[in-house]
């Protein structure tokens, strides 16, 4: 055996123990495109055709154990999954043999001969082997067909037929251990019980299997094996390598240090006709957090993706690749093309083991990769740490929010400096001292986001009838999701497109907004008659209420912003043109009712506001209500907007933008600027940006307020984290193909909604990438939806105008 050599990569670069070649052997006979095996301690690949080598990882120094027992050239080797006794099983055409792997070594000891047990013979040509997780049954993958073989009685347990060409991969399921799943050359995945031996599920939809395609299935019941998507390794490397050049650009000084990309950069892609060889578990949860550098989440599942040009880290919440280690970067490696491959990434030492064999030669290597290497190589950009929406310090004096309240203190007339005073931000926490029961306080650890309502001045007008009715209730934050359709109703006489969809803060109110320039309030249960708001000469594309209910604003495609009186319906306040550059594209309420934010073309505008309230019959006429743009900022390249958010429920200085470049983009209005840029966020323009903004009636742990989605024509939907600037989870269950259907948070934030072209709404958890449920009722494109705030309701909009309420069950 020769000695462990350490490879370095070809770049010039600090990181040469990424990877070290710890064992190399020259076998007589080629042994490419045999299934190998990895454990956690353990290598086993065949030696000289009909011979057994197993080695010891852990403890080199071990002499190979050779086990001999074929007389054909093995074709398929696999460790079992426990570790007393741990069994290895090999095939040939000849035989089946399994083999207890402690004694076999004792015997070595005492100078005997090992033998293995056979269990079947003449099956022909073997392309896998597995092992159940409880090391039971293993099946044997023989032509068309899979044998299931008890370990025990050494007999068949089940003979699995349906494939039309030979089954090259079998696995079983670590949580179900009836379920085995299969591939086959005729392209065709299938699903089996294999205790019944009965087929459970059956697709023919992979294509081009031996090129760099991984298809991702959810094996749950309820989920109906469902594809959850497919990924084309070539994209995602030339993605991953996009990456690395925009991380390197936006890097810190100290960090010019770290590898080069230069043949990543000049488009040196691996040889994408090469086939996907192995796939295996990736531990890169246990590499400590100040390692992972690129790495996003602490608590993402990874998986290992063996190819013959190189190694991929393949991140399973958003589908993007984490670390690509292609073998003809390093120097001095004895294999540069491989024919078979086996990843064992469950070390618990931070480390990775590859056995390796030549394509072209009868090399059979073993590399030991140093998974905090490999991570630590990347570049790591120094942005969106600092970053988050709730605020960590105070509104500074030079910000353009303190400057605008401040000048609106300033211009009050003496009689109403008392309540000038009190309607400036100080620097306070986002909560306030009046504490009301069922705000959330006691469901700690979380942090307390809201009061329901106490900020509202009423002034003694609202009714008694209203205070006993709708008393301030926490949300439930356990009760089951609204799933079942309780009402359904049409917004107009005659088919109208419902654009846009939002309830109150108080859960009461439900707002819309119609293709046809009308905008209407409902009741939220649906019921009665809505308040009708007219004025707009087109399509209505943004309703937005005001934190104190008290006004509705919307914007339309006739360029125009719209405060109306939520009480009258009355148009307060009309902006258009003269007021802004190009025509307003959308608007929202900002900093608890402080603000407008309004975007046009490229830039936004922090507009202050001023609404006449009077109450005089005949002086409310003469409009006093006035509007002033104080401030305002322009995307990068002065693309145009296509989305914008930002919180109005409590103070923040964060605003979301998206472009037509499709990028994303973050401003920080406490200093006034762009604070970081996401490049190809999506590939199309993001026509939404949703943030968890949670709920007056309930609390969130702080952290997930830094989460937001954004969704695309065509390209699913993605769920970010502020503090990352990274995709943490994707979504793409649902049909989105020409539509740009809108997305919805729920209170509670488990949950996110989104419409759909197939008449459906797709609710997805935030810990799966597929849809836990789909809701079926409508009877066109659903538009939009939104829940409420304060009850487990959830409204939907379709293109043909009809409203449908969800109730929980």
């Amino acid at each position: 055996m020769e000695e462990p050599q350490e490879i370095s990569s070809t770049n010039d670069s600090c990181v040469g123990d990424i990877v070290i070649e710890k064992y190399l052997v020259e076998s007589k006979e080629a042994a490419s495109h045999v299934q190998l095996a990895c454990s956690v301690q353990h290598c086993a690949f065949p030696l000289d055709g009909n011979q057994l080598c197993i080695w010891n990882t852990e403890d080199p120094s071990h002499q190979r154990l050779i086990l001999r027992g074929h007389q054909q050239p093995i074709t398929a080797v696999a460790f079992g999954n426990t570790a007393n006794p741990l069994l290895i099983c090999s095939a040939s055409q000849d035989c089946v043999i399994m083999w207890k792997l402690d004694e076999c070594r004792e015997k070595v000891l005492e100078g005997l001969t090992p033998r293995g047990t056979v269990m079947r013979t003449l099956l022909g040509k073997v392309l896998c082997l597995r092992f159940c997780p409880d090391d039971r049954v293993v099946a044997a993958c023989a032509g068309n067909k899979i044998l299931v073989l008890d370990v025990e009685s050494l007999s068949t347990s089940a003979e699995l037929e349906g494939h039309r060409g030979p089954v090259t991969a079998a696995e079983f399921c670590a949580w179900r251990a009836r379920v085995l799943v299969s591939v086959s050359e005729d392209r065709s995945f299938k699903v089996w019980d294999h205790r019944l031996g009965s087929l459970i599920y059956s697709s023919s939809v992979l294509t081009d299997v031996l090129l760099l395609q991984l298809w991702i299935f959810s094996l749950g019941e309820s989920h109906h094996y469902r594809c959850v998507t497919h990924v084309d390794l070539k994209k995602k490397t030339e993605s991953f390598s996009t990456r690395r050049v925009e991380s390197q650009l936006c890097s810190l000084p100290e960090e010019s240090q770290l590898p080069s990309t230069d043949g990543l950069e000049r488009g040196g892609e691996i040889e994408v006709e090469l086939p996907v060889l192995s796939l295996a578990p990736c531990a890169l949860s246990l590499v400590p957090s100040s390692e992972r550098g690129f790495v996003s989440s602490e608590n993402a599942s990874c998986l290992w993706i063996g190819s013959s040009a190189g190694l991929f880290i393949l991140n399973l919440a958003n589908f993007e690749l984490e670390a690509v280690l292609r073998y003809k970067d390093f120097r001095n490696l004895s294999i540069q093309v491989a024919g078979s491959c086996a990843v064992m990434g469950k070390t618990g030492n931070h480390m990775a083991f590859c056995l390796l064999t030549s394509l072209f030669g009868s090399q059979v290597a073993v590399l030991e990769i140093r998974l905090a290497c490999l991570v630590r190589s990347l570049p790591r950009p120094n942005v969106g740490k600092d970053l988050s929406v709730l605020p960590r310090s105070g509104v500074l004096p030079t910000s353009p929010l303190y400057f605008a309240l401040v000048e609106e203190k300033s211009t009050k007339p003496a009689s109403q400096k008392q309540s000038a005073v009190r309607s400036v931000v100080k620097d306070q926490p986002l909560v306030f001292h009046s504490r009301v029961r069922s705000s959330g306080y006691t469901s700690a650890p979380h942090v307390t986001m809201f009061l329901p309502k106490t900020n509202i001045k009423n002034n003694g007008k609202r009714s008694s009838k209203c205070k006993n009715n709708y008393k301030c209730k926490e949300y439930p934050s356990e009760s089951p999701l609204p799933t079942r359709l309780s009402k359904q109703l049409a917004v107009a006489s005659d088919p109208t497109a419902v654009c846009c969809l939002q309830f109150s803060d108080d859960g009461r109110r439900l707002a819309c907004g119609l293709a046809n320039h009308l905008s209407l309030v409902f009741d939220a249960d649906l019921s009665g008659k809505p308040a009708v708001f007219s004025g707009h000469d087109g399509a209505v594309s943004t309703v937005c209420w005001s934190h104190d209910g008290r006004w509705l604003l919307s914007t339309s495609q006739d360029g125009t912003l719209r405060v109306w009186s939520a009480r009258r319906t009355e148009l307060a306040l009309c902006l258009g043109e003269g007021m802004f550059p190009r025509p307003v594209q959308s608007a929202q309420f900002y900093y608890i009712d402080a603000f407008i934010l309004s975007s046009s073309g490229p830039e936004f505008q922090l507009l202050k506001y001023h609404v006449d309230t009077c109450n005089d019959d005949l002086r409310r006429y003469k409009q006093k209500s006035r509007c002033k743009a104080v401030f305002s900022l322009r995307m990068t390249d002065a693309v145009e907007m296509t989305s914008f958010s930002a919180v109005n429920d409590f103070y923040s200085y964060i605003v979301l933008t998206a472009g037509r470049n499709r990028t994303l983009e973050v401003f920080d209005l406490n200093v006034g600027r762009s604070a970081a840029l996401i490049a190809g966020a999506h590939s199309r323009p993001v026509h939404q940006i949703c943030q968890n903004k949670g709920s007056s009636f309930m609390s969130q742990q702080s952290q997930v307020y830094n989460l937001f989605a954004t969704t695309a024509v065509g390209d699913g939907m993605r769920l970010w984290d502020l503090r990352t600037l990274r995709c943490e989870r994707r979504f793409e269950g649902h049909p989105s193909r020409g539509y740009p259907c809108r997305i919805a948070f729920s209170p509670c934030g488990r949950y996110v909604a989104c419409g759909a072209e197939d008449r459906h709404v797709y609710v997805y958890e935030m810990g799966s990438s597929t849809f836990s449920h789909r809701l079926a009722g409508h009877t066109d494109t659903v538009t939009a939806v939104a829940f409420n705030p304060s009850a487990p309701q959830l409204a939907t909009a379709t293109l043909d105008g009809k409203l449908q309420l969800f109730l929980a069950e």
